[in-house]
C-alpha cells in the first residue's frame, strides 16, 4: 500500500508541472506543434516500455481491429483533450486554464450517464451545476470585461474536459492493456499532428531549450506519470488513490506562481474550491462507480 502512495505521489508531482512547462513552450509554438512533439516522445517512450515489459508477447491475441479500437477509444484523451487544453493555456493564464481543466471528473460522470447509461442522480446534477458555477467564478473578470481571448481560452479548456469525459466513458466499455492503449493512442496522435503540421508548413526542429521541455512533458508528465499511476491503482485502493489526483491543481498553482509569476487569484481560488465541492458531491454519490480515471 505504501508503494501505491509513492507511485501516486510521483504521478501527481509530474502532472502538476504540465501548466508551467506548456506555457513556456507555447510562447514560441502553436498547440498543434506542441502536441506533435510531445506525442512523438511519449509514444516512443511507451513503445520502449512495452518492449521491456514484454507486452507484445502477452497480448498476442490482439488483432488489427483491436488496435484500431484502441486508437478510436484513446484519441479523445490523447489528441482532442491535449489539443484543446494547450490551445486554452495559450490564450489565458496557466493557473486558470489548469483549474478549468479540472472539470474532467464532472465530465466523466456526465458521459458515463450518456454513453454507459448510468443513472443521472440528483447528486450528480447538483455536482455538475456547482462545478460549472466554479468555472464562472474563475473567469468572472473576463466575463465582466468581455475579454474575448480569455473567454475563448476557457471554452477550449472546457472542450478539453468534455473530450476527456468522452474518453473515460469509452475506455470503460473496452478492456485492453493500459500501457498498450496509451502507446497506440499517442502514435495515432503523432501521425495526425504530423499530417496537419506538414500541410500547414509548421513542422520544425526544436532547439535545445525546447527539447528539454518536450522531453519533460513527453516522458515524465505523459508516459511515466501514467504508467506509475496505473501501478498505484493496481497496488492500492482504487477509490483512495484516485481521489489523490485532486491535489494536482493546488500543486500546479504553486509551480505557476514560482516559475511564471502567475499567482492564484482570489477569484481563481474560490472557483477552484467550488469545482472541488462539485467533485466531492459526485464522489459521495453511492451509486457512482468506485473507479476514477486519469489523463493518459
Amino acid at each position: 500500500m505504501k508503494k501505491a502512495y509513492v507511485y501516486a505521489g510521483l504521478a501527481i508531482l509530474f502532472w502538476s508541472t504540465v501548466a508551467t512547462t506548456c506555457k513556456f513552450l507555447l510562447g514560441e509554438l502553436s498547440s498543434l506543434q506542441l502536441l506533435w512533439m510531445n506525442s512523438l516522445i511519449a509514444s516512443v517512450f511507451l513503445l520502449i516500455t512495452n518492449l521491456c515489459k514484454g507486452s507484445f508477447k502477452k497480448q498476442k491475441g490482439y488483432r488489427v481491429k483491436d488496435y484500431l479500437l484502441m486508437a478510436a477509444v484513446g484519441t479523445p484523451g490523447t489528441f482532442f483533450y491535449y489539443l484543446f487544453y494547450y490551445a486554452g493555456t495559450d490564450l489565458m493564464p496557466a493557473s486558470q486554464a489548469f483549474i478549468i481543466n479540472y472539470l474532467w471528473p464532472i465530465m466523466s460522470v456526465l458521459f458515463a450517464c450518456i454513453i454507459l447509461k448510468e443513472r443521472l442522480t440528483v447528486k450528480k446534477v447538483i455536482a455538475i451545476l456547482i462545478s460549472f458555477a466554479g468555472v464562472i467564478v474563475v473567469i468572472g473578470g473576463a466575463l465582466k470585461a468581455f475579454d474575448q481571448k480569455t473567454l475563448l481560452g476557457a471554452l477550449f479548456c472546457i472542450a478539453g474536459a468534455v473530450s476527456y469525459g468522452i474518453f473515460t466513458a469509452l475506455s470503460s466499455k473496452v478492456q485492453y492493456d493500459k500501457t498498450m492503449t496509451m502507446m497506440v493512442s499517442y502514435f495515432v496522435t503523432f501521425f495526425a499532428t504530423t499530417i496537419i503540421n506538414l500541410c500547414s508548413g509548421a513542422l520544425f526542429v526544436p532547439h535545445l531549450n525546447q527539447m528539454a521541455g518536450f522531453l519533460w512533458n513527453g516522458i515524465f508528465t505523459v508516459a511515466i506519470a501514467n504508467v506509475v499511476w496505473v501501478m498505484a491503482l493496481e497496488k492500492g485502493s482504487t477509490a483512495k488513490i484516485s481521489n489523490l489526483a485532486y491535489i494536482t491543481p493546488f500543486l500546479s498553482s504553486v509551480w505557476t506562481w514560482i516559475f511564471l509569476d502567475d499567482p492564484l487569484t482570489k477569484a481563481s481560488f474560490i472557483g477552484l474550491m467550488i469545482i472541488m465541492l462539485g467533485i466531492l458531491i459526485q464522489l459521495l454519490d453511492k451509486k457512482k462507480p468506485e473507479t476514477v480515471a486519469r489523463n493518459i
